[in-house]
């Protein structure tokens, strides 16, 4: 009898001890450099470093060329003065395609935007999920909640979650979701919080229900339109051959055809980004002050989140600081 009570109490001590341990790890946690700590993976330990006056900007789309589209431009001036942006697509493409999919069609479109990459001067990433598979999952938002952190985010940029394709909505649900998470030190403790939450922003569309875009940030990307031009046209198995409402008949034969079928595909996009400064020419004039806003031919359209961080118009202008022309 004396040994069975013996055991009991051990028992319930040693459960007691255990229980205290699992208790007191957070709170121990929270003043831990995790990132030095055994639960800090490889990646934790090299967030990205930022200079000073440097920013971090990273832009998710849902497909490899909807960042190129939406904020190419801005990311290559950033890039010019010295900031870090890197784009991150949120599946691989394997289906935005007539005639091929599946491992090439992926393979090829990662090399498309790699090559826009360089051209832009930015970083990009194509995430392993698949074309029209992508669901708001907890798995997704701690991947996002991490690519967030590693590249150490001032600036963070999507969808909106009222869009015609389902990767581009539950893009802009994911990264709304991440706006909080991504400095909240017990989520995802591999990769060490960030201590100062983003501002979050949604790139231009013309979706009107159930609310239309409203900008807060008109950016002239006249400066750099024929490098974003250039990125864009190099992403053939979009706008040459038409994913997937293309045909045989838009396969260019031989070089002359491609150079010729680039060409169509940037005079197409000039005319889209010019319409995108006269319809938001009030805001540009309202930024760059009329003289300038008015000689703007263009440009490209964000809007803040009411996620994250709420900067004031001044911060705004200095997490785009392309307005002193």
């Amino acid at each position: 009898m004396k040994t069975i009570i013996s055991s009991s109490i051990s028992l319930g001590l040693a459960v007691l001890l255990l229980t205290a341990a699992l208790v007191y790890e957070p709170a121990q946690a929270a003043n831990q450099d995790l990132s030095q700590s055994p639960l800090g993976s490889e990646s934790a330990r090299f967030a990205k470093p930022k200079k000073a006056g440097q920013l971090n900007i990273i832009v998710f789309g849902a497909h490899p060329d909807d960042c190129e589209i939406r904020a190419g431009g801005s990311g290559a001036m950033w890039a010019k003065k010295g900031h870090q942006v890197k784009f991150v697509s949120t599946t691989n493409g394997d289906i935005g395609h007539w005639k091929i999919a599946g491992g090439p069609l992926a393979k090829r479109r990662t090399a498309e935007v790699e090559e826009a990459a360089r051209i832009l001067g930015i970083a990009t990433e194509v995430l392993d999920i698949h074309d029209g598979e992508l669901m708001p999952t907890l798995e997704n938002r701690k991947t996002f909640v991490r690519l967030i952190r590693r590249w150490n985010a001032d600036i963070v940029i999507t969808h909106r979650p009222n869009d015609y394709h389902p990767d581009h909505r539950y893009t802009g649900v994911l990264v709304q979701d991440a706006a909080y998470m991504v400095i909240c030190p017990f989520i995802c403790p591999d990769v060490p919080h960030l201590k100062t939450n983003p501002v979050f922003l949604y790139s231009s569309d013309r979706f009107q229900k159930p609310n239309p875009f409203d900008p807060d940030v008109v950016v002239a990307i006249d400066p750099v339109i024929e490098q974003k031009l250039n990125a864009v046209a190099v992403i053939e198995s979009q706008f040459v051959e038409g994913g997937v409402s293309g045909h045989e008949g838009l396969i260019p034969k031989n070089e002359q055809e491609r150079a010729a079928a680039r060409q169509r595909v940037r005079e197409r996009f000039r005319r889209r980004f010019e319409a995108t400064a006269n319809r938001y020419r009030e805001k540009l004039i309202e930024l760059y002050g009329e003289r300038e806003g008015k000689k703007v031919r263009y440009a490209e359209a964000f809007e803040v989140c009411e996620y994250g961080r709420r900067p004031s118009a001044a911060e705004l202008k200095k997490l785009f600081p392309f307005f002193d022309r």
